[in-house]
């Protein structure tokens, strides 16, 4: 037979334990284990006054952001929204069954005011990664780096074709950003090639057309990743162009020997890494393997010999030709004093016009010169070991290790939501990279360290 209609009958007393009901498995709950905002309060206490009404908690803020980032919740508001109804996070933020819920407009002006000027959200990420090196995530050996392009929240179809165009009198937050990068290796001066559009509501945003279809403005997450975990690192923002992710490989890997300690033995990224001067500095300042493809363009398309076909003489410093000719700097001594290093940081090996217009081989060498002529970075010896190890096994295992970092960004733009960014400017895009990079550091911890496991081995 069928049951009466439930009816909801209101008890005088109610005996209701948040704790009892978030439950073991909860993502939150192994996430919780992880969060160390001890030093939180002292960490932020030089910017807030020691007079007036008290403010609202500062680690219930970090905490809903951290709500927010993890369960790929983009909009603050809907973030009080879920955080008032949801049991689970009103758990991990500590508020009870009573507590109220911030507005939303609080994480404006925290993030705009002292949270960027402490830069508090910089120290939580650090924050995750030392405590993956405590859990023994960290090899420390090897590394991987690479970027990837995220959608900035700025319209494409409305730009203007120069920064003299840009609303100086009115400028708001990050158009005075743009100004303030410009000389940044990372921004404004990692290319002397001006940008086709500028956005007048985020000018720092790069336009971009790196997927292969409609461009749009974007800035690019670059991450430093150890290979034993996937445990991300370090993390640096930077606009959308090759030359600014070299700029940003070598921060982070100067950064975290001098945070953590941690030099690893060998570095894997793809072609965009492989120029003569950052393999050089990789090899020579650093002491790191590059595992990483040589970037190099002397392929020709002709048919005629192409420069590895030459060889290459260290004792005398000369390159022999497949018809045994000799390539030389200079044929004859010169009384002026010759610079070290070329502008282009290449040196030009030419044969001799004699030799060559009696040589069979012509045909098959410079057919459409008088002599051939071979150029050779002085950074050459750095690209012949990112040769050598590229002939290796361990090298063979780091290519197929390094797509741990793509794995990381598709995880980024997928779970985490984070295919486009809310805020605007390199300080907002900052923000918004060490947040999801400290979000995705925990939840790597909540899954290979289950509840009650004692340490990895370090």
């Amino acid at each position: 037979m069928m049951g009466d209609r439930t009816k909801i009958q209101e008890a005088l007393f109610y005996e209701f334990r948040l704790e009892d009901h978030v439950p073991a498995g909860h993502l939150l709950r192994s996430i919780d284990r992880f969060v160390d905002l001890d030093g939180l309060r002292e960490h932020l206490r030089p910017f807030y006054s020691g007079t007036g009404r008290p403010s609202i908690d500062p680690e219930l803020i970090i905490r809903m952001l951290i709500v927010g980032y993890v369960m790929g919740i983009r909009s603050e508001r809907r973030l009080c929204e879920e955080v008032h109804l949801n049991l689970a996070y009103r758990w991990f933020c500590g508020l009870g069954l009573n507590g109220p819920v911030p507005d939303h407009s609080t994480f404006s002006k925290n993030r705009h005011g002292r949270f960027r000027e402490s830069d508090l959200l910089r120290q939580m990420f650090e924050m995750t990664v030392r405590q993956c090196i405590a859990k023994g995530l960290v090899g420390g050996e090897g590394f991987a780096v690479d970027a990837s392009t995220i959608k900035a929240d700025a319209n494409r179809q409305r730009s203007v074709p120069s920064p003299d165009k840009l609303p100086i009198e009115a400028a708001h937050r990050a158009v005075r950003e743009y100004f303030s990068v410009l000389d940044d290796a990372a921004f404004g001066s990692a290319t002397p090639v001006q940008p086709k559009y500028i956005s007048p509501v985020d000018p720092a945003a790069r336009w971009n057309a790196a997927s292969g279809g409609l461009a749009y403005y974007a800035y690019c997450t670059n991450y430093l990743i150890d290979l034993k975990s996937a445990v991300i690192m370090d993390v640096e923002t930077t606009t959308a162009i090759r030359q600014a992710e070299v700029t940003a490989q070598r921060r982070m890997i100067e950064r975290t020997q001098e945070t953590f300690g941690i030099w690893p033995e060998r570095l894997a990224a793809d072609t965009a890494y492989g120029s003569a001067e950052n393999l050089a500095w990789l090899v020579h300042e650093r002491g790191i393997e590059p595992h990483i493809p040589v970037f190099d363009k002397s392929a020709r398309q002709d048919g005629t010999f192409e420069r590895r076909d030459f060889t290459y003489d260290h004792v005398h410093d000369l390159y022999v030709c497949p018809g045994g000719q000799q390539l030389k700097q200079q044929w004859r001594k010169i009384n002026s004093d010759q610079p070290n290093a070329p502008p282009d940081n290449l040196l030009r090996y030419r044969s001799s016009k004699l030799a060559c217009d009696v040589c069979t081989l012509k045909p098959k060498c410079c057919p459409n010169q008088p002599n051939r002529k071979v150029l050779r970075s002085i950074h050459e010896g750095a690209r012949d070991m990112a040769r050598d190890i590229a002939l290796t096994d361990a090298y063979i295992i780091s290519r197929r290790e390094r797509k741990k970092v793509e794995m990381l960004f598709a995880h980024l733009k997928r779970i985490l939501k984070i295919d486009r960014l809310r805020l605007r400017g390199p300080n907002g895009a900052r923000d918004e990279f060490h947040l999801a990079a400290a979000a995705q550091n925990l939840r790597k911890m909540a899954k290979l360290i289950p509840p009650g496991a004692p340490a990895l081995s370090t």
